[in-house]
């Protein structure tokens, strides 16, 4: 099996006939070994009917059903697990991405050992309002955020590696960012391409502009992961000693303050920097048993290291 082409889809009946014969097209003329997995998120319009017909009819056509809709990675997720390639294309349902690409994606991964490679929709055929401006500040904020210098991280049509879908978990709305999930793997040939973008045939598109919010909130969960998910409390201990010593600093000020400074003053209890050294200090000591408690839970997790072991020669690669 060279390539398995996973496409998630909600209610896109009207186009999948079309895709279908287009990628199948484009196979049959290349003389690919391929599979096309279809992932139906829960679709109420007949398209997983659509999906058993061209199964039953071409031996290559898998599909996977939810019985309500989990989300696009939640479906990646599923089809990644399914997908026996060499070589993972992923693609959108609504014929914007053309399948066109597909042969150059896998030369890309098989002939230049790129690990991934993620579509640039540098000509984009949607609403300069509601999609391409967000998208360019979406964008920017996640090269400042990942260090990787993509400029499409939204776009459908990708290739992988087979090693990078099975060394990945798609889970919340992360679909957007499977290349940062693979660099964090330790993948680090990680390119893009120009993709040729269309406009949409049918339907409408199923995202609506809480995307972008629930993105950038995605975004912060991937920089967080990826910087102290393996040691908390460089993170949570560093704070929580920064707010106890802040505390405790503002308390040996009170204290004296109150007996060589001026004793016959207001109560220690009547000052507000009482209330903010006990604060800090009680926040410190939460923030720093957060950290410690995160140290435990990470120490004692599986050991999930990926490693190979060439067979040429006797050298090992982690991650």
């Amino acid at each position: 099996m060279q390539i398995s082409v996973v496409i998630p889809l909600l209610n896109e009946k009207e186009s999948l006939q079309e895709l279908h014969d287009w990628i199948v097209q484009i196979m049959q003329s290349n003389h690919f070994l391929y599979e096309i997995l279809f992932v139906d998120d829960g679709s109420t319009d007949g398209s997983w009917e659509l999906i058993e017909k061209l199964s039953d009819a071409n031996e290559n056509v898998k599909g996977i059903r939810f019985l309500r809709n989990f989300g696009k990675s939640q479906a990646l997720h599923a089809g990644f697990k399914a997908a026996q390639g060499e070589v993972i294309i992923t693609m959108d349902a609504d014929l914007q991405d053309n399948p066109e690409e597909i042969p150059e994606l896998f030369q890309m991964i098989t002939n230049e050992g790129f690990d991934v490679v993620s579509g640039w929709k540098k000509k984009r055929y949607d609403s300069v309002i509601t999609k391409n401006i967000p998208s360019k500040l979406f964008n920017w904020a996640a090269r400042r955020t990942s260090g990787l210098k993509l400029h499409d991280f939204n776009c459908g049509l990708k290739a992988f590696d087979k090693d990078v879908v099975k060394n990945i978990e798609v889970s919340g709305e992360m679909h957007r960012y499977i290349p940062v999930l693979a660099k964090n793997a330790g993948f680090r040939n990680i390119t893009e391409k120009v993709v040729q973008h269309q406009a949409r045939k049918y339907g409408t598109t199923k995202f609506g502009a809480e995307r972008f919010i629930n993105g950038f909130l995605d975004l912060i969960t991937i920089w967080f992961v990826s910087k102290f998910g393996r040691r908390p409390m460089h993170l949570f201990g560093a704070l929580g000693v920064l707010m106890f010593v802040v505390g405790f600093g503002f308390s040996i000020y009170l204290g004296v303050d109150k007996l060589f400074l001026n004793p016959t003053g207001r109560l220690i209890t009547q000052r507000p920097q009482f209330y903010i050294a006990l604060t800090a200090m009680i926040l410190g000591t939460q923030l720093f048993l957060a950290g410690f408690l995160g140290e435990i839970m990470v120490r004692s997790r599986k050991n999930d290291t990926r490693y190979t072991i060439s067979d040429k020669i006797n050298l090992q690669e982690t991650s």
